[in-house]
């Protein structure tokens, strides 16, 4: 199914469709795994990131024109947060002694399952490699935990944030 993905770079001019398919995702895909509190408080943490897009490490992933997923990388030490969450941090990291960051990972319910998040995080990990980074880290959801797990992702601490969103950071070695 790879195959069938293309990417580009997002651009400011994708914010409104870009926000449209993260609340679509974070509801129905958080569905089974948080309850209707846990969602409705997942999205006063989660979302768009627009230092992502002016940093130029935020791609969307297409399938047949149609926006498919869109998630990122970071060299900022911010592990999680849409641009409306408190407690962020721009600090930049430094490649030798910190991980970088996968953040933002959505995909449109339409296209889950279909490996547009194996996809995008290929493409994050090949950039945070290529600039020097030895390790990656993210904050995942209880949703996206099986895919990082299966691409070699491992879980660091679990933690809760916001009113109760369970919440895990991962890791993994970039070889």
């Amino acid at each position: 199914m790879l195959e069938e993905l293309s990417h580009r770079l997002a651009t400011p001019d994708d914010l409104d469709s870009l926000r449209g398919l993260m609340a679509a995702a974070i509801g129905k895909l958080q569905r089974g795994f948080l309850d209707e509190r846990q969602i409705a408080a997942s999205r006063m943490i989660m979302g768009m990131d627009r230092q992502l897009i002016l940093d130029g490490t935020y791609f969307v992933a297409l399938r047949d024109g149609a926006i498919a997923g869109c998630g990122g990388w970071s060299r900022r030490a911010t592990l999680f947060g849409g641009d409306h969450s408190g407690g962020r941090n721009p600090a930049m990291l430094d490649p030798v002694t910190d991980a970088a960051r996968i953040r933002a990972m959505y995909t449109h319910p339409d296209h889950a399952r279909r490996g547009v998040g194996r996809f995008i995080l290929s493409l994050c990990e090949a950039q945070a490699r290529q600039a020097g980074f030895r390790r990656v880290e993210l904050a995942g959801t209880l949703a996206g935990e099986p895919l990082y797990h299966t691409c070699g992702y491992s879980v660091i601490e679990r933690f809760t944030a916001g009113d109760g969103v369970p919440l895990l950071r991962m890791g993994k070695p970039l070889a």
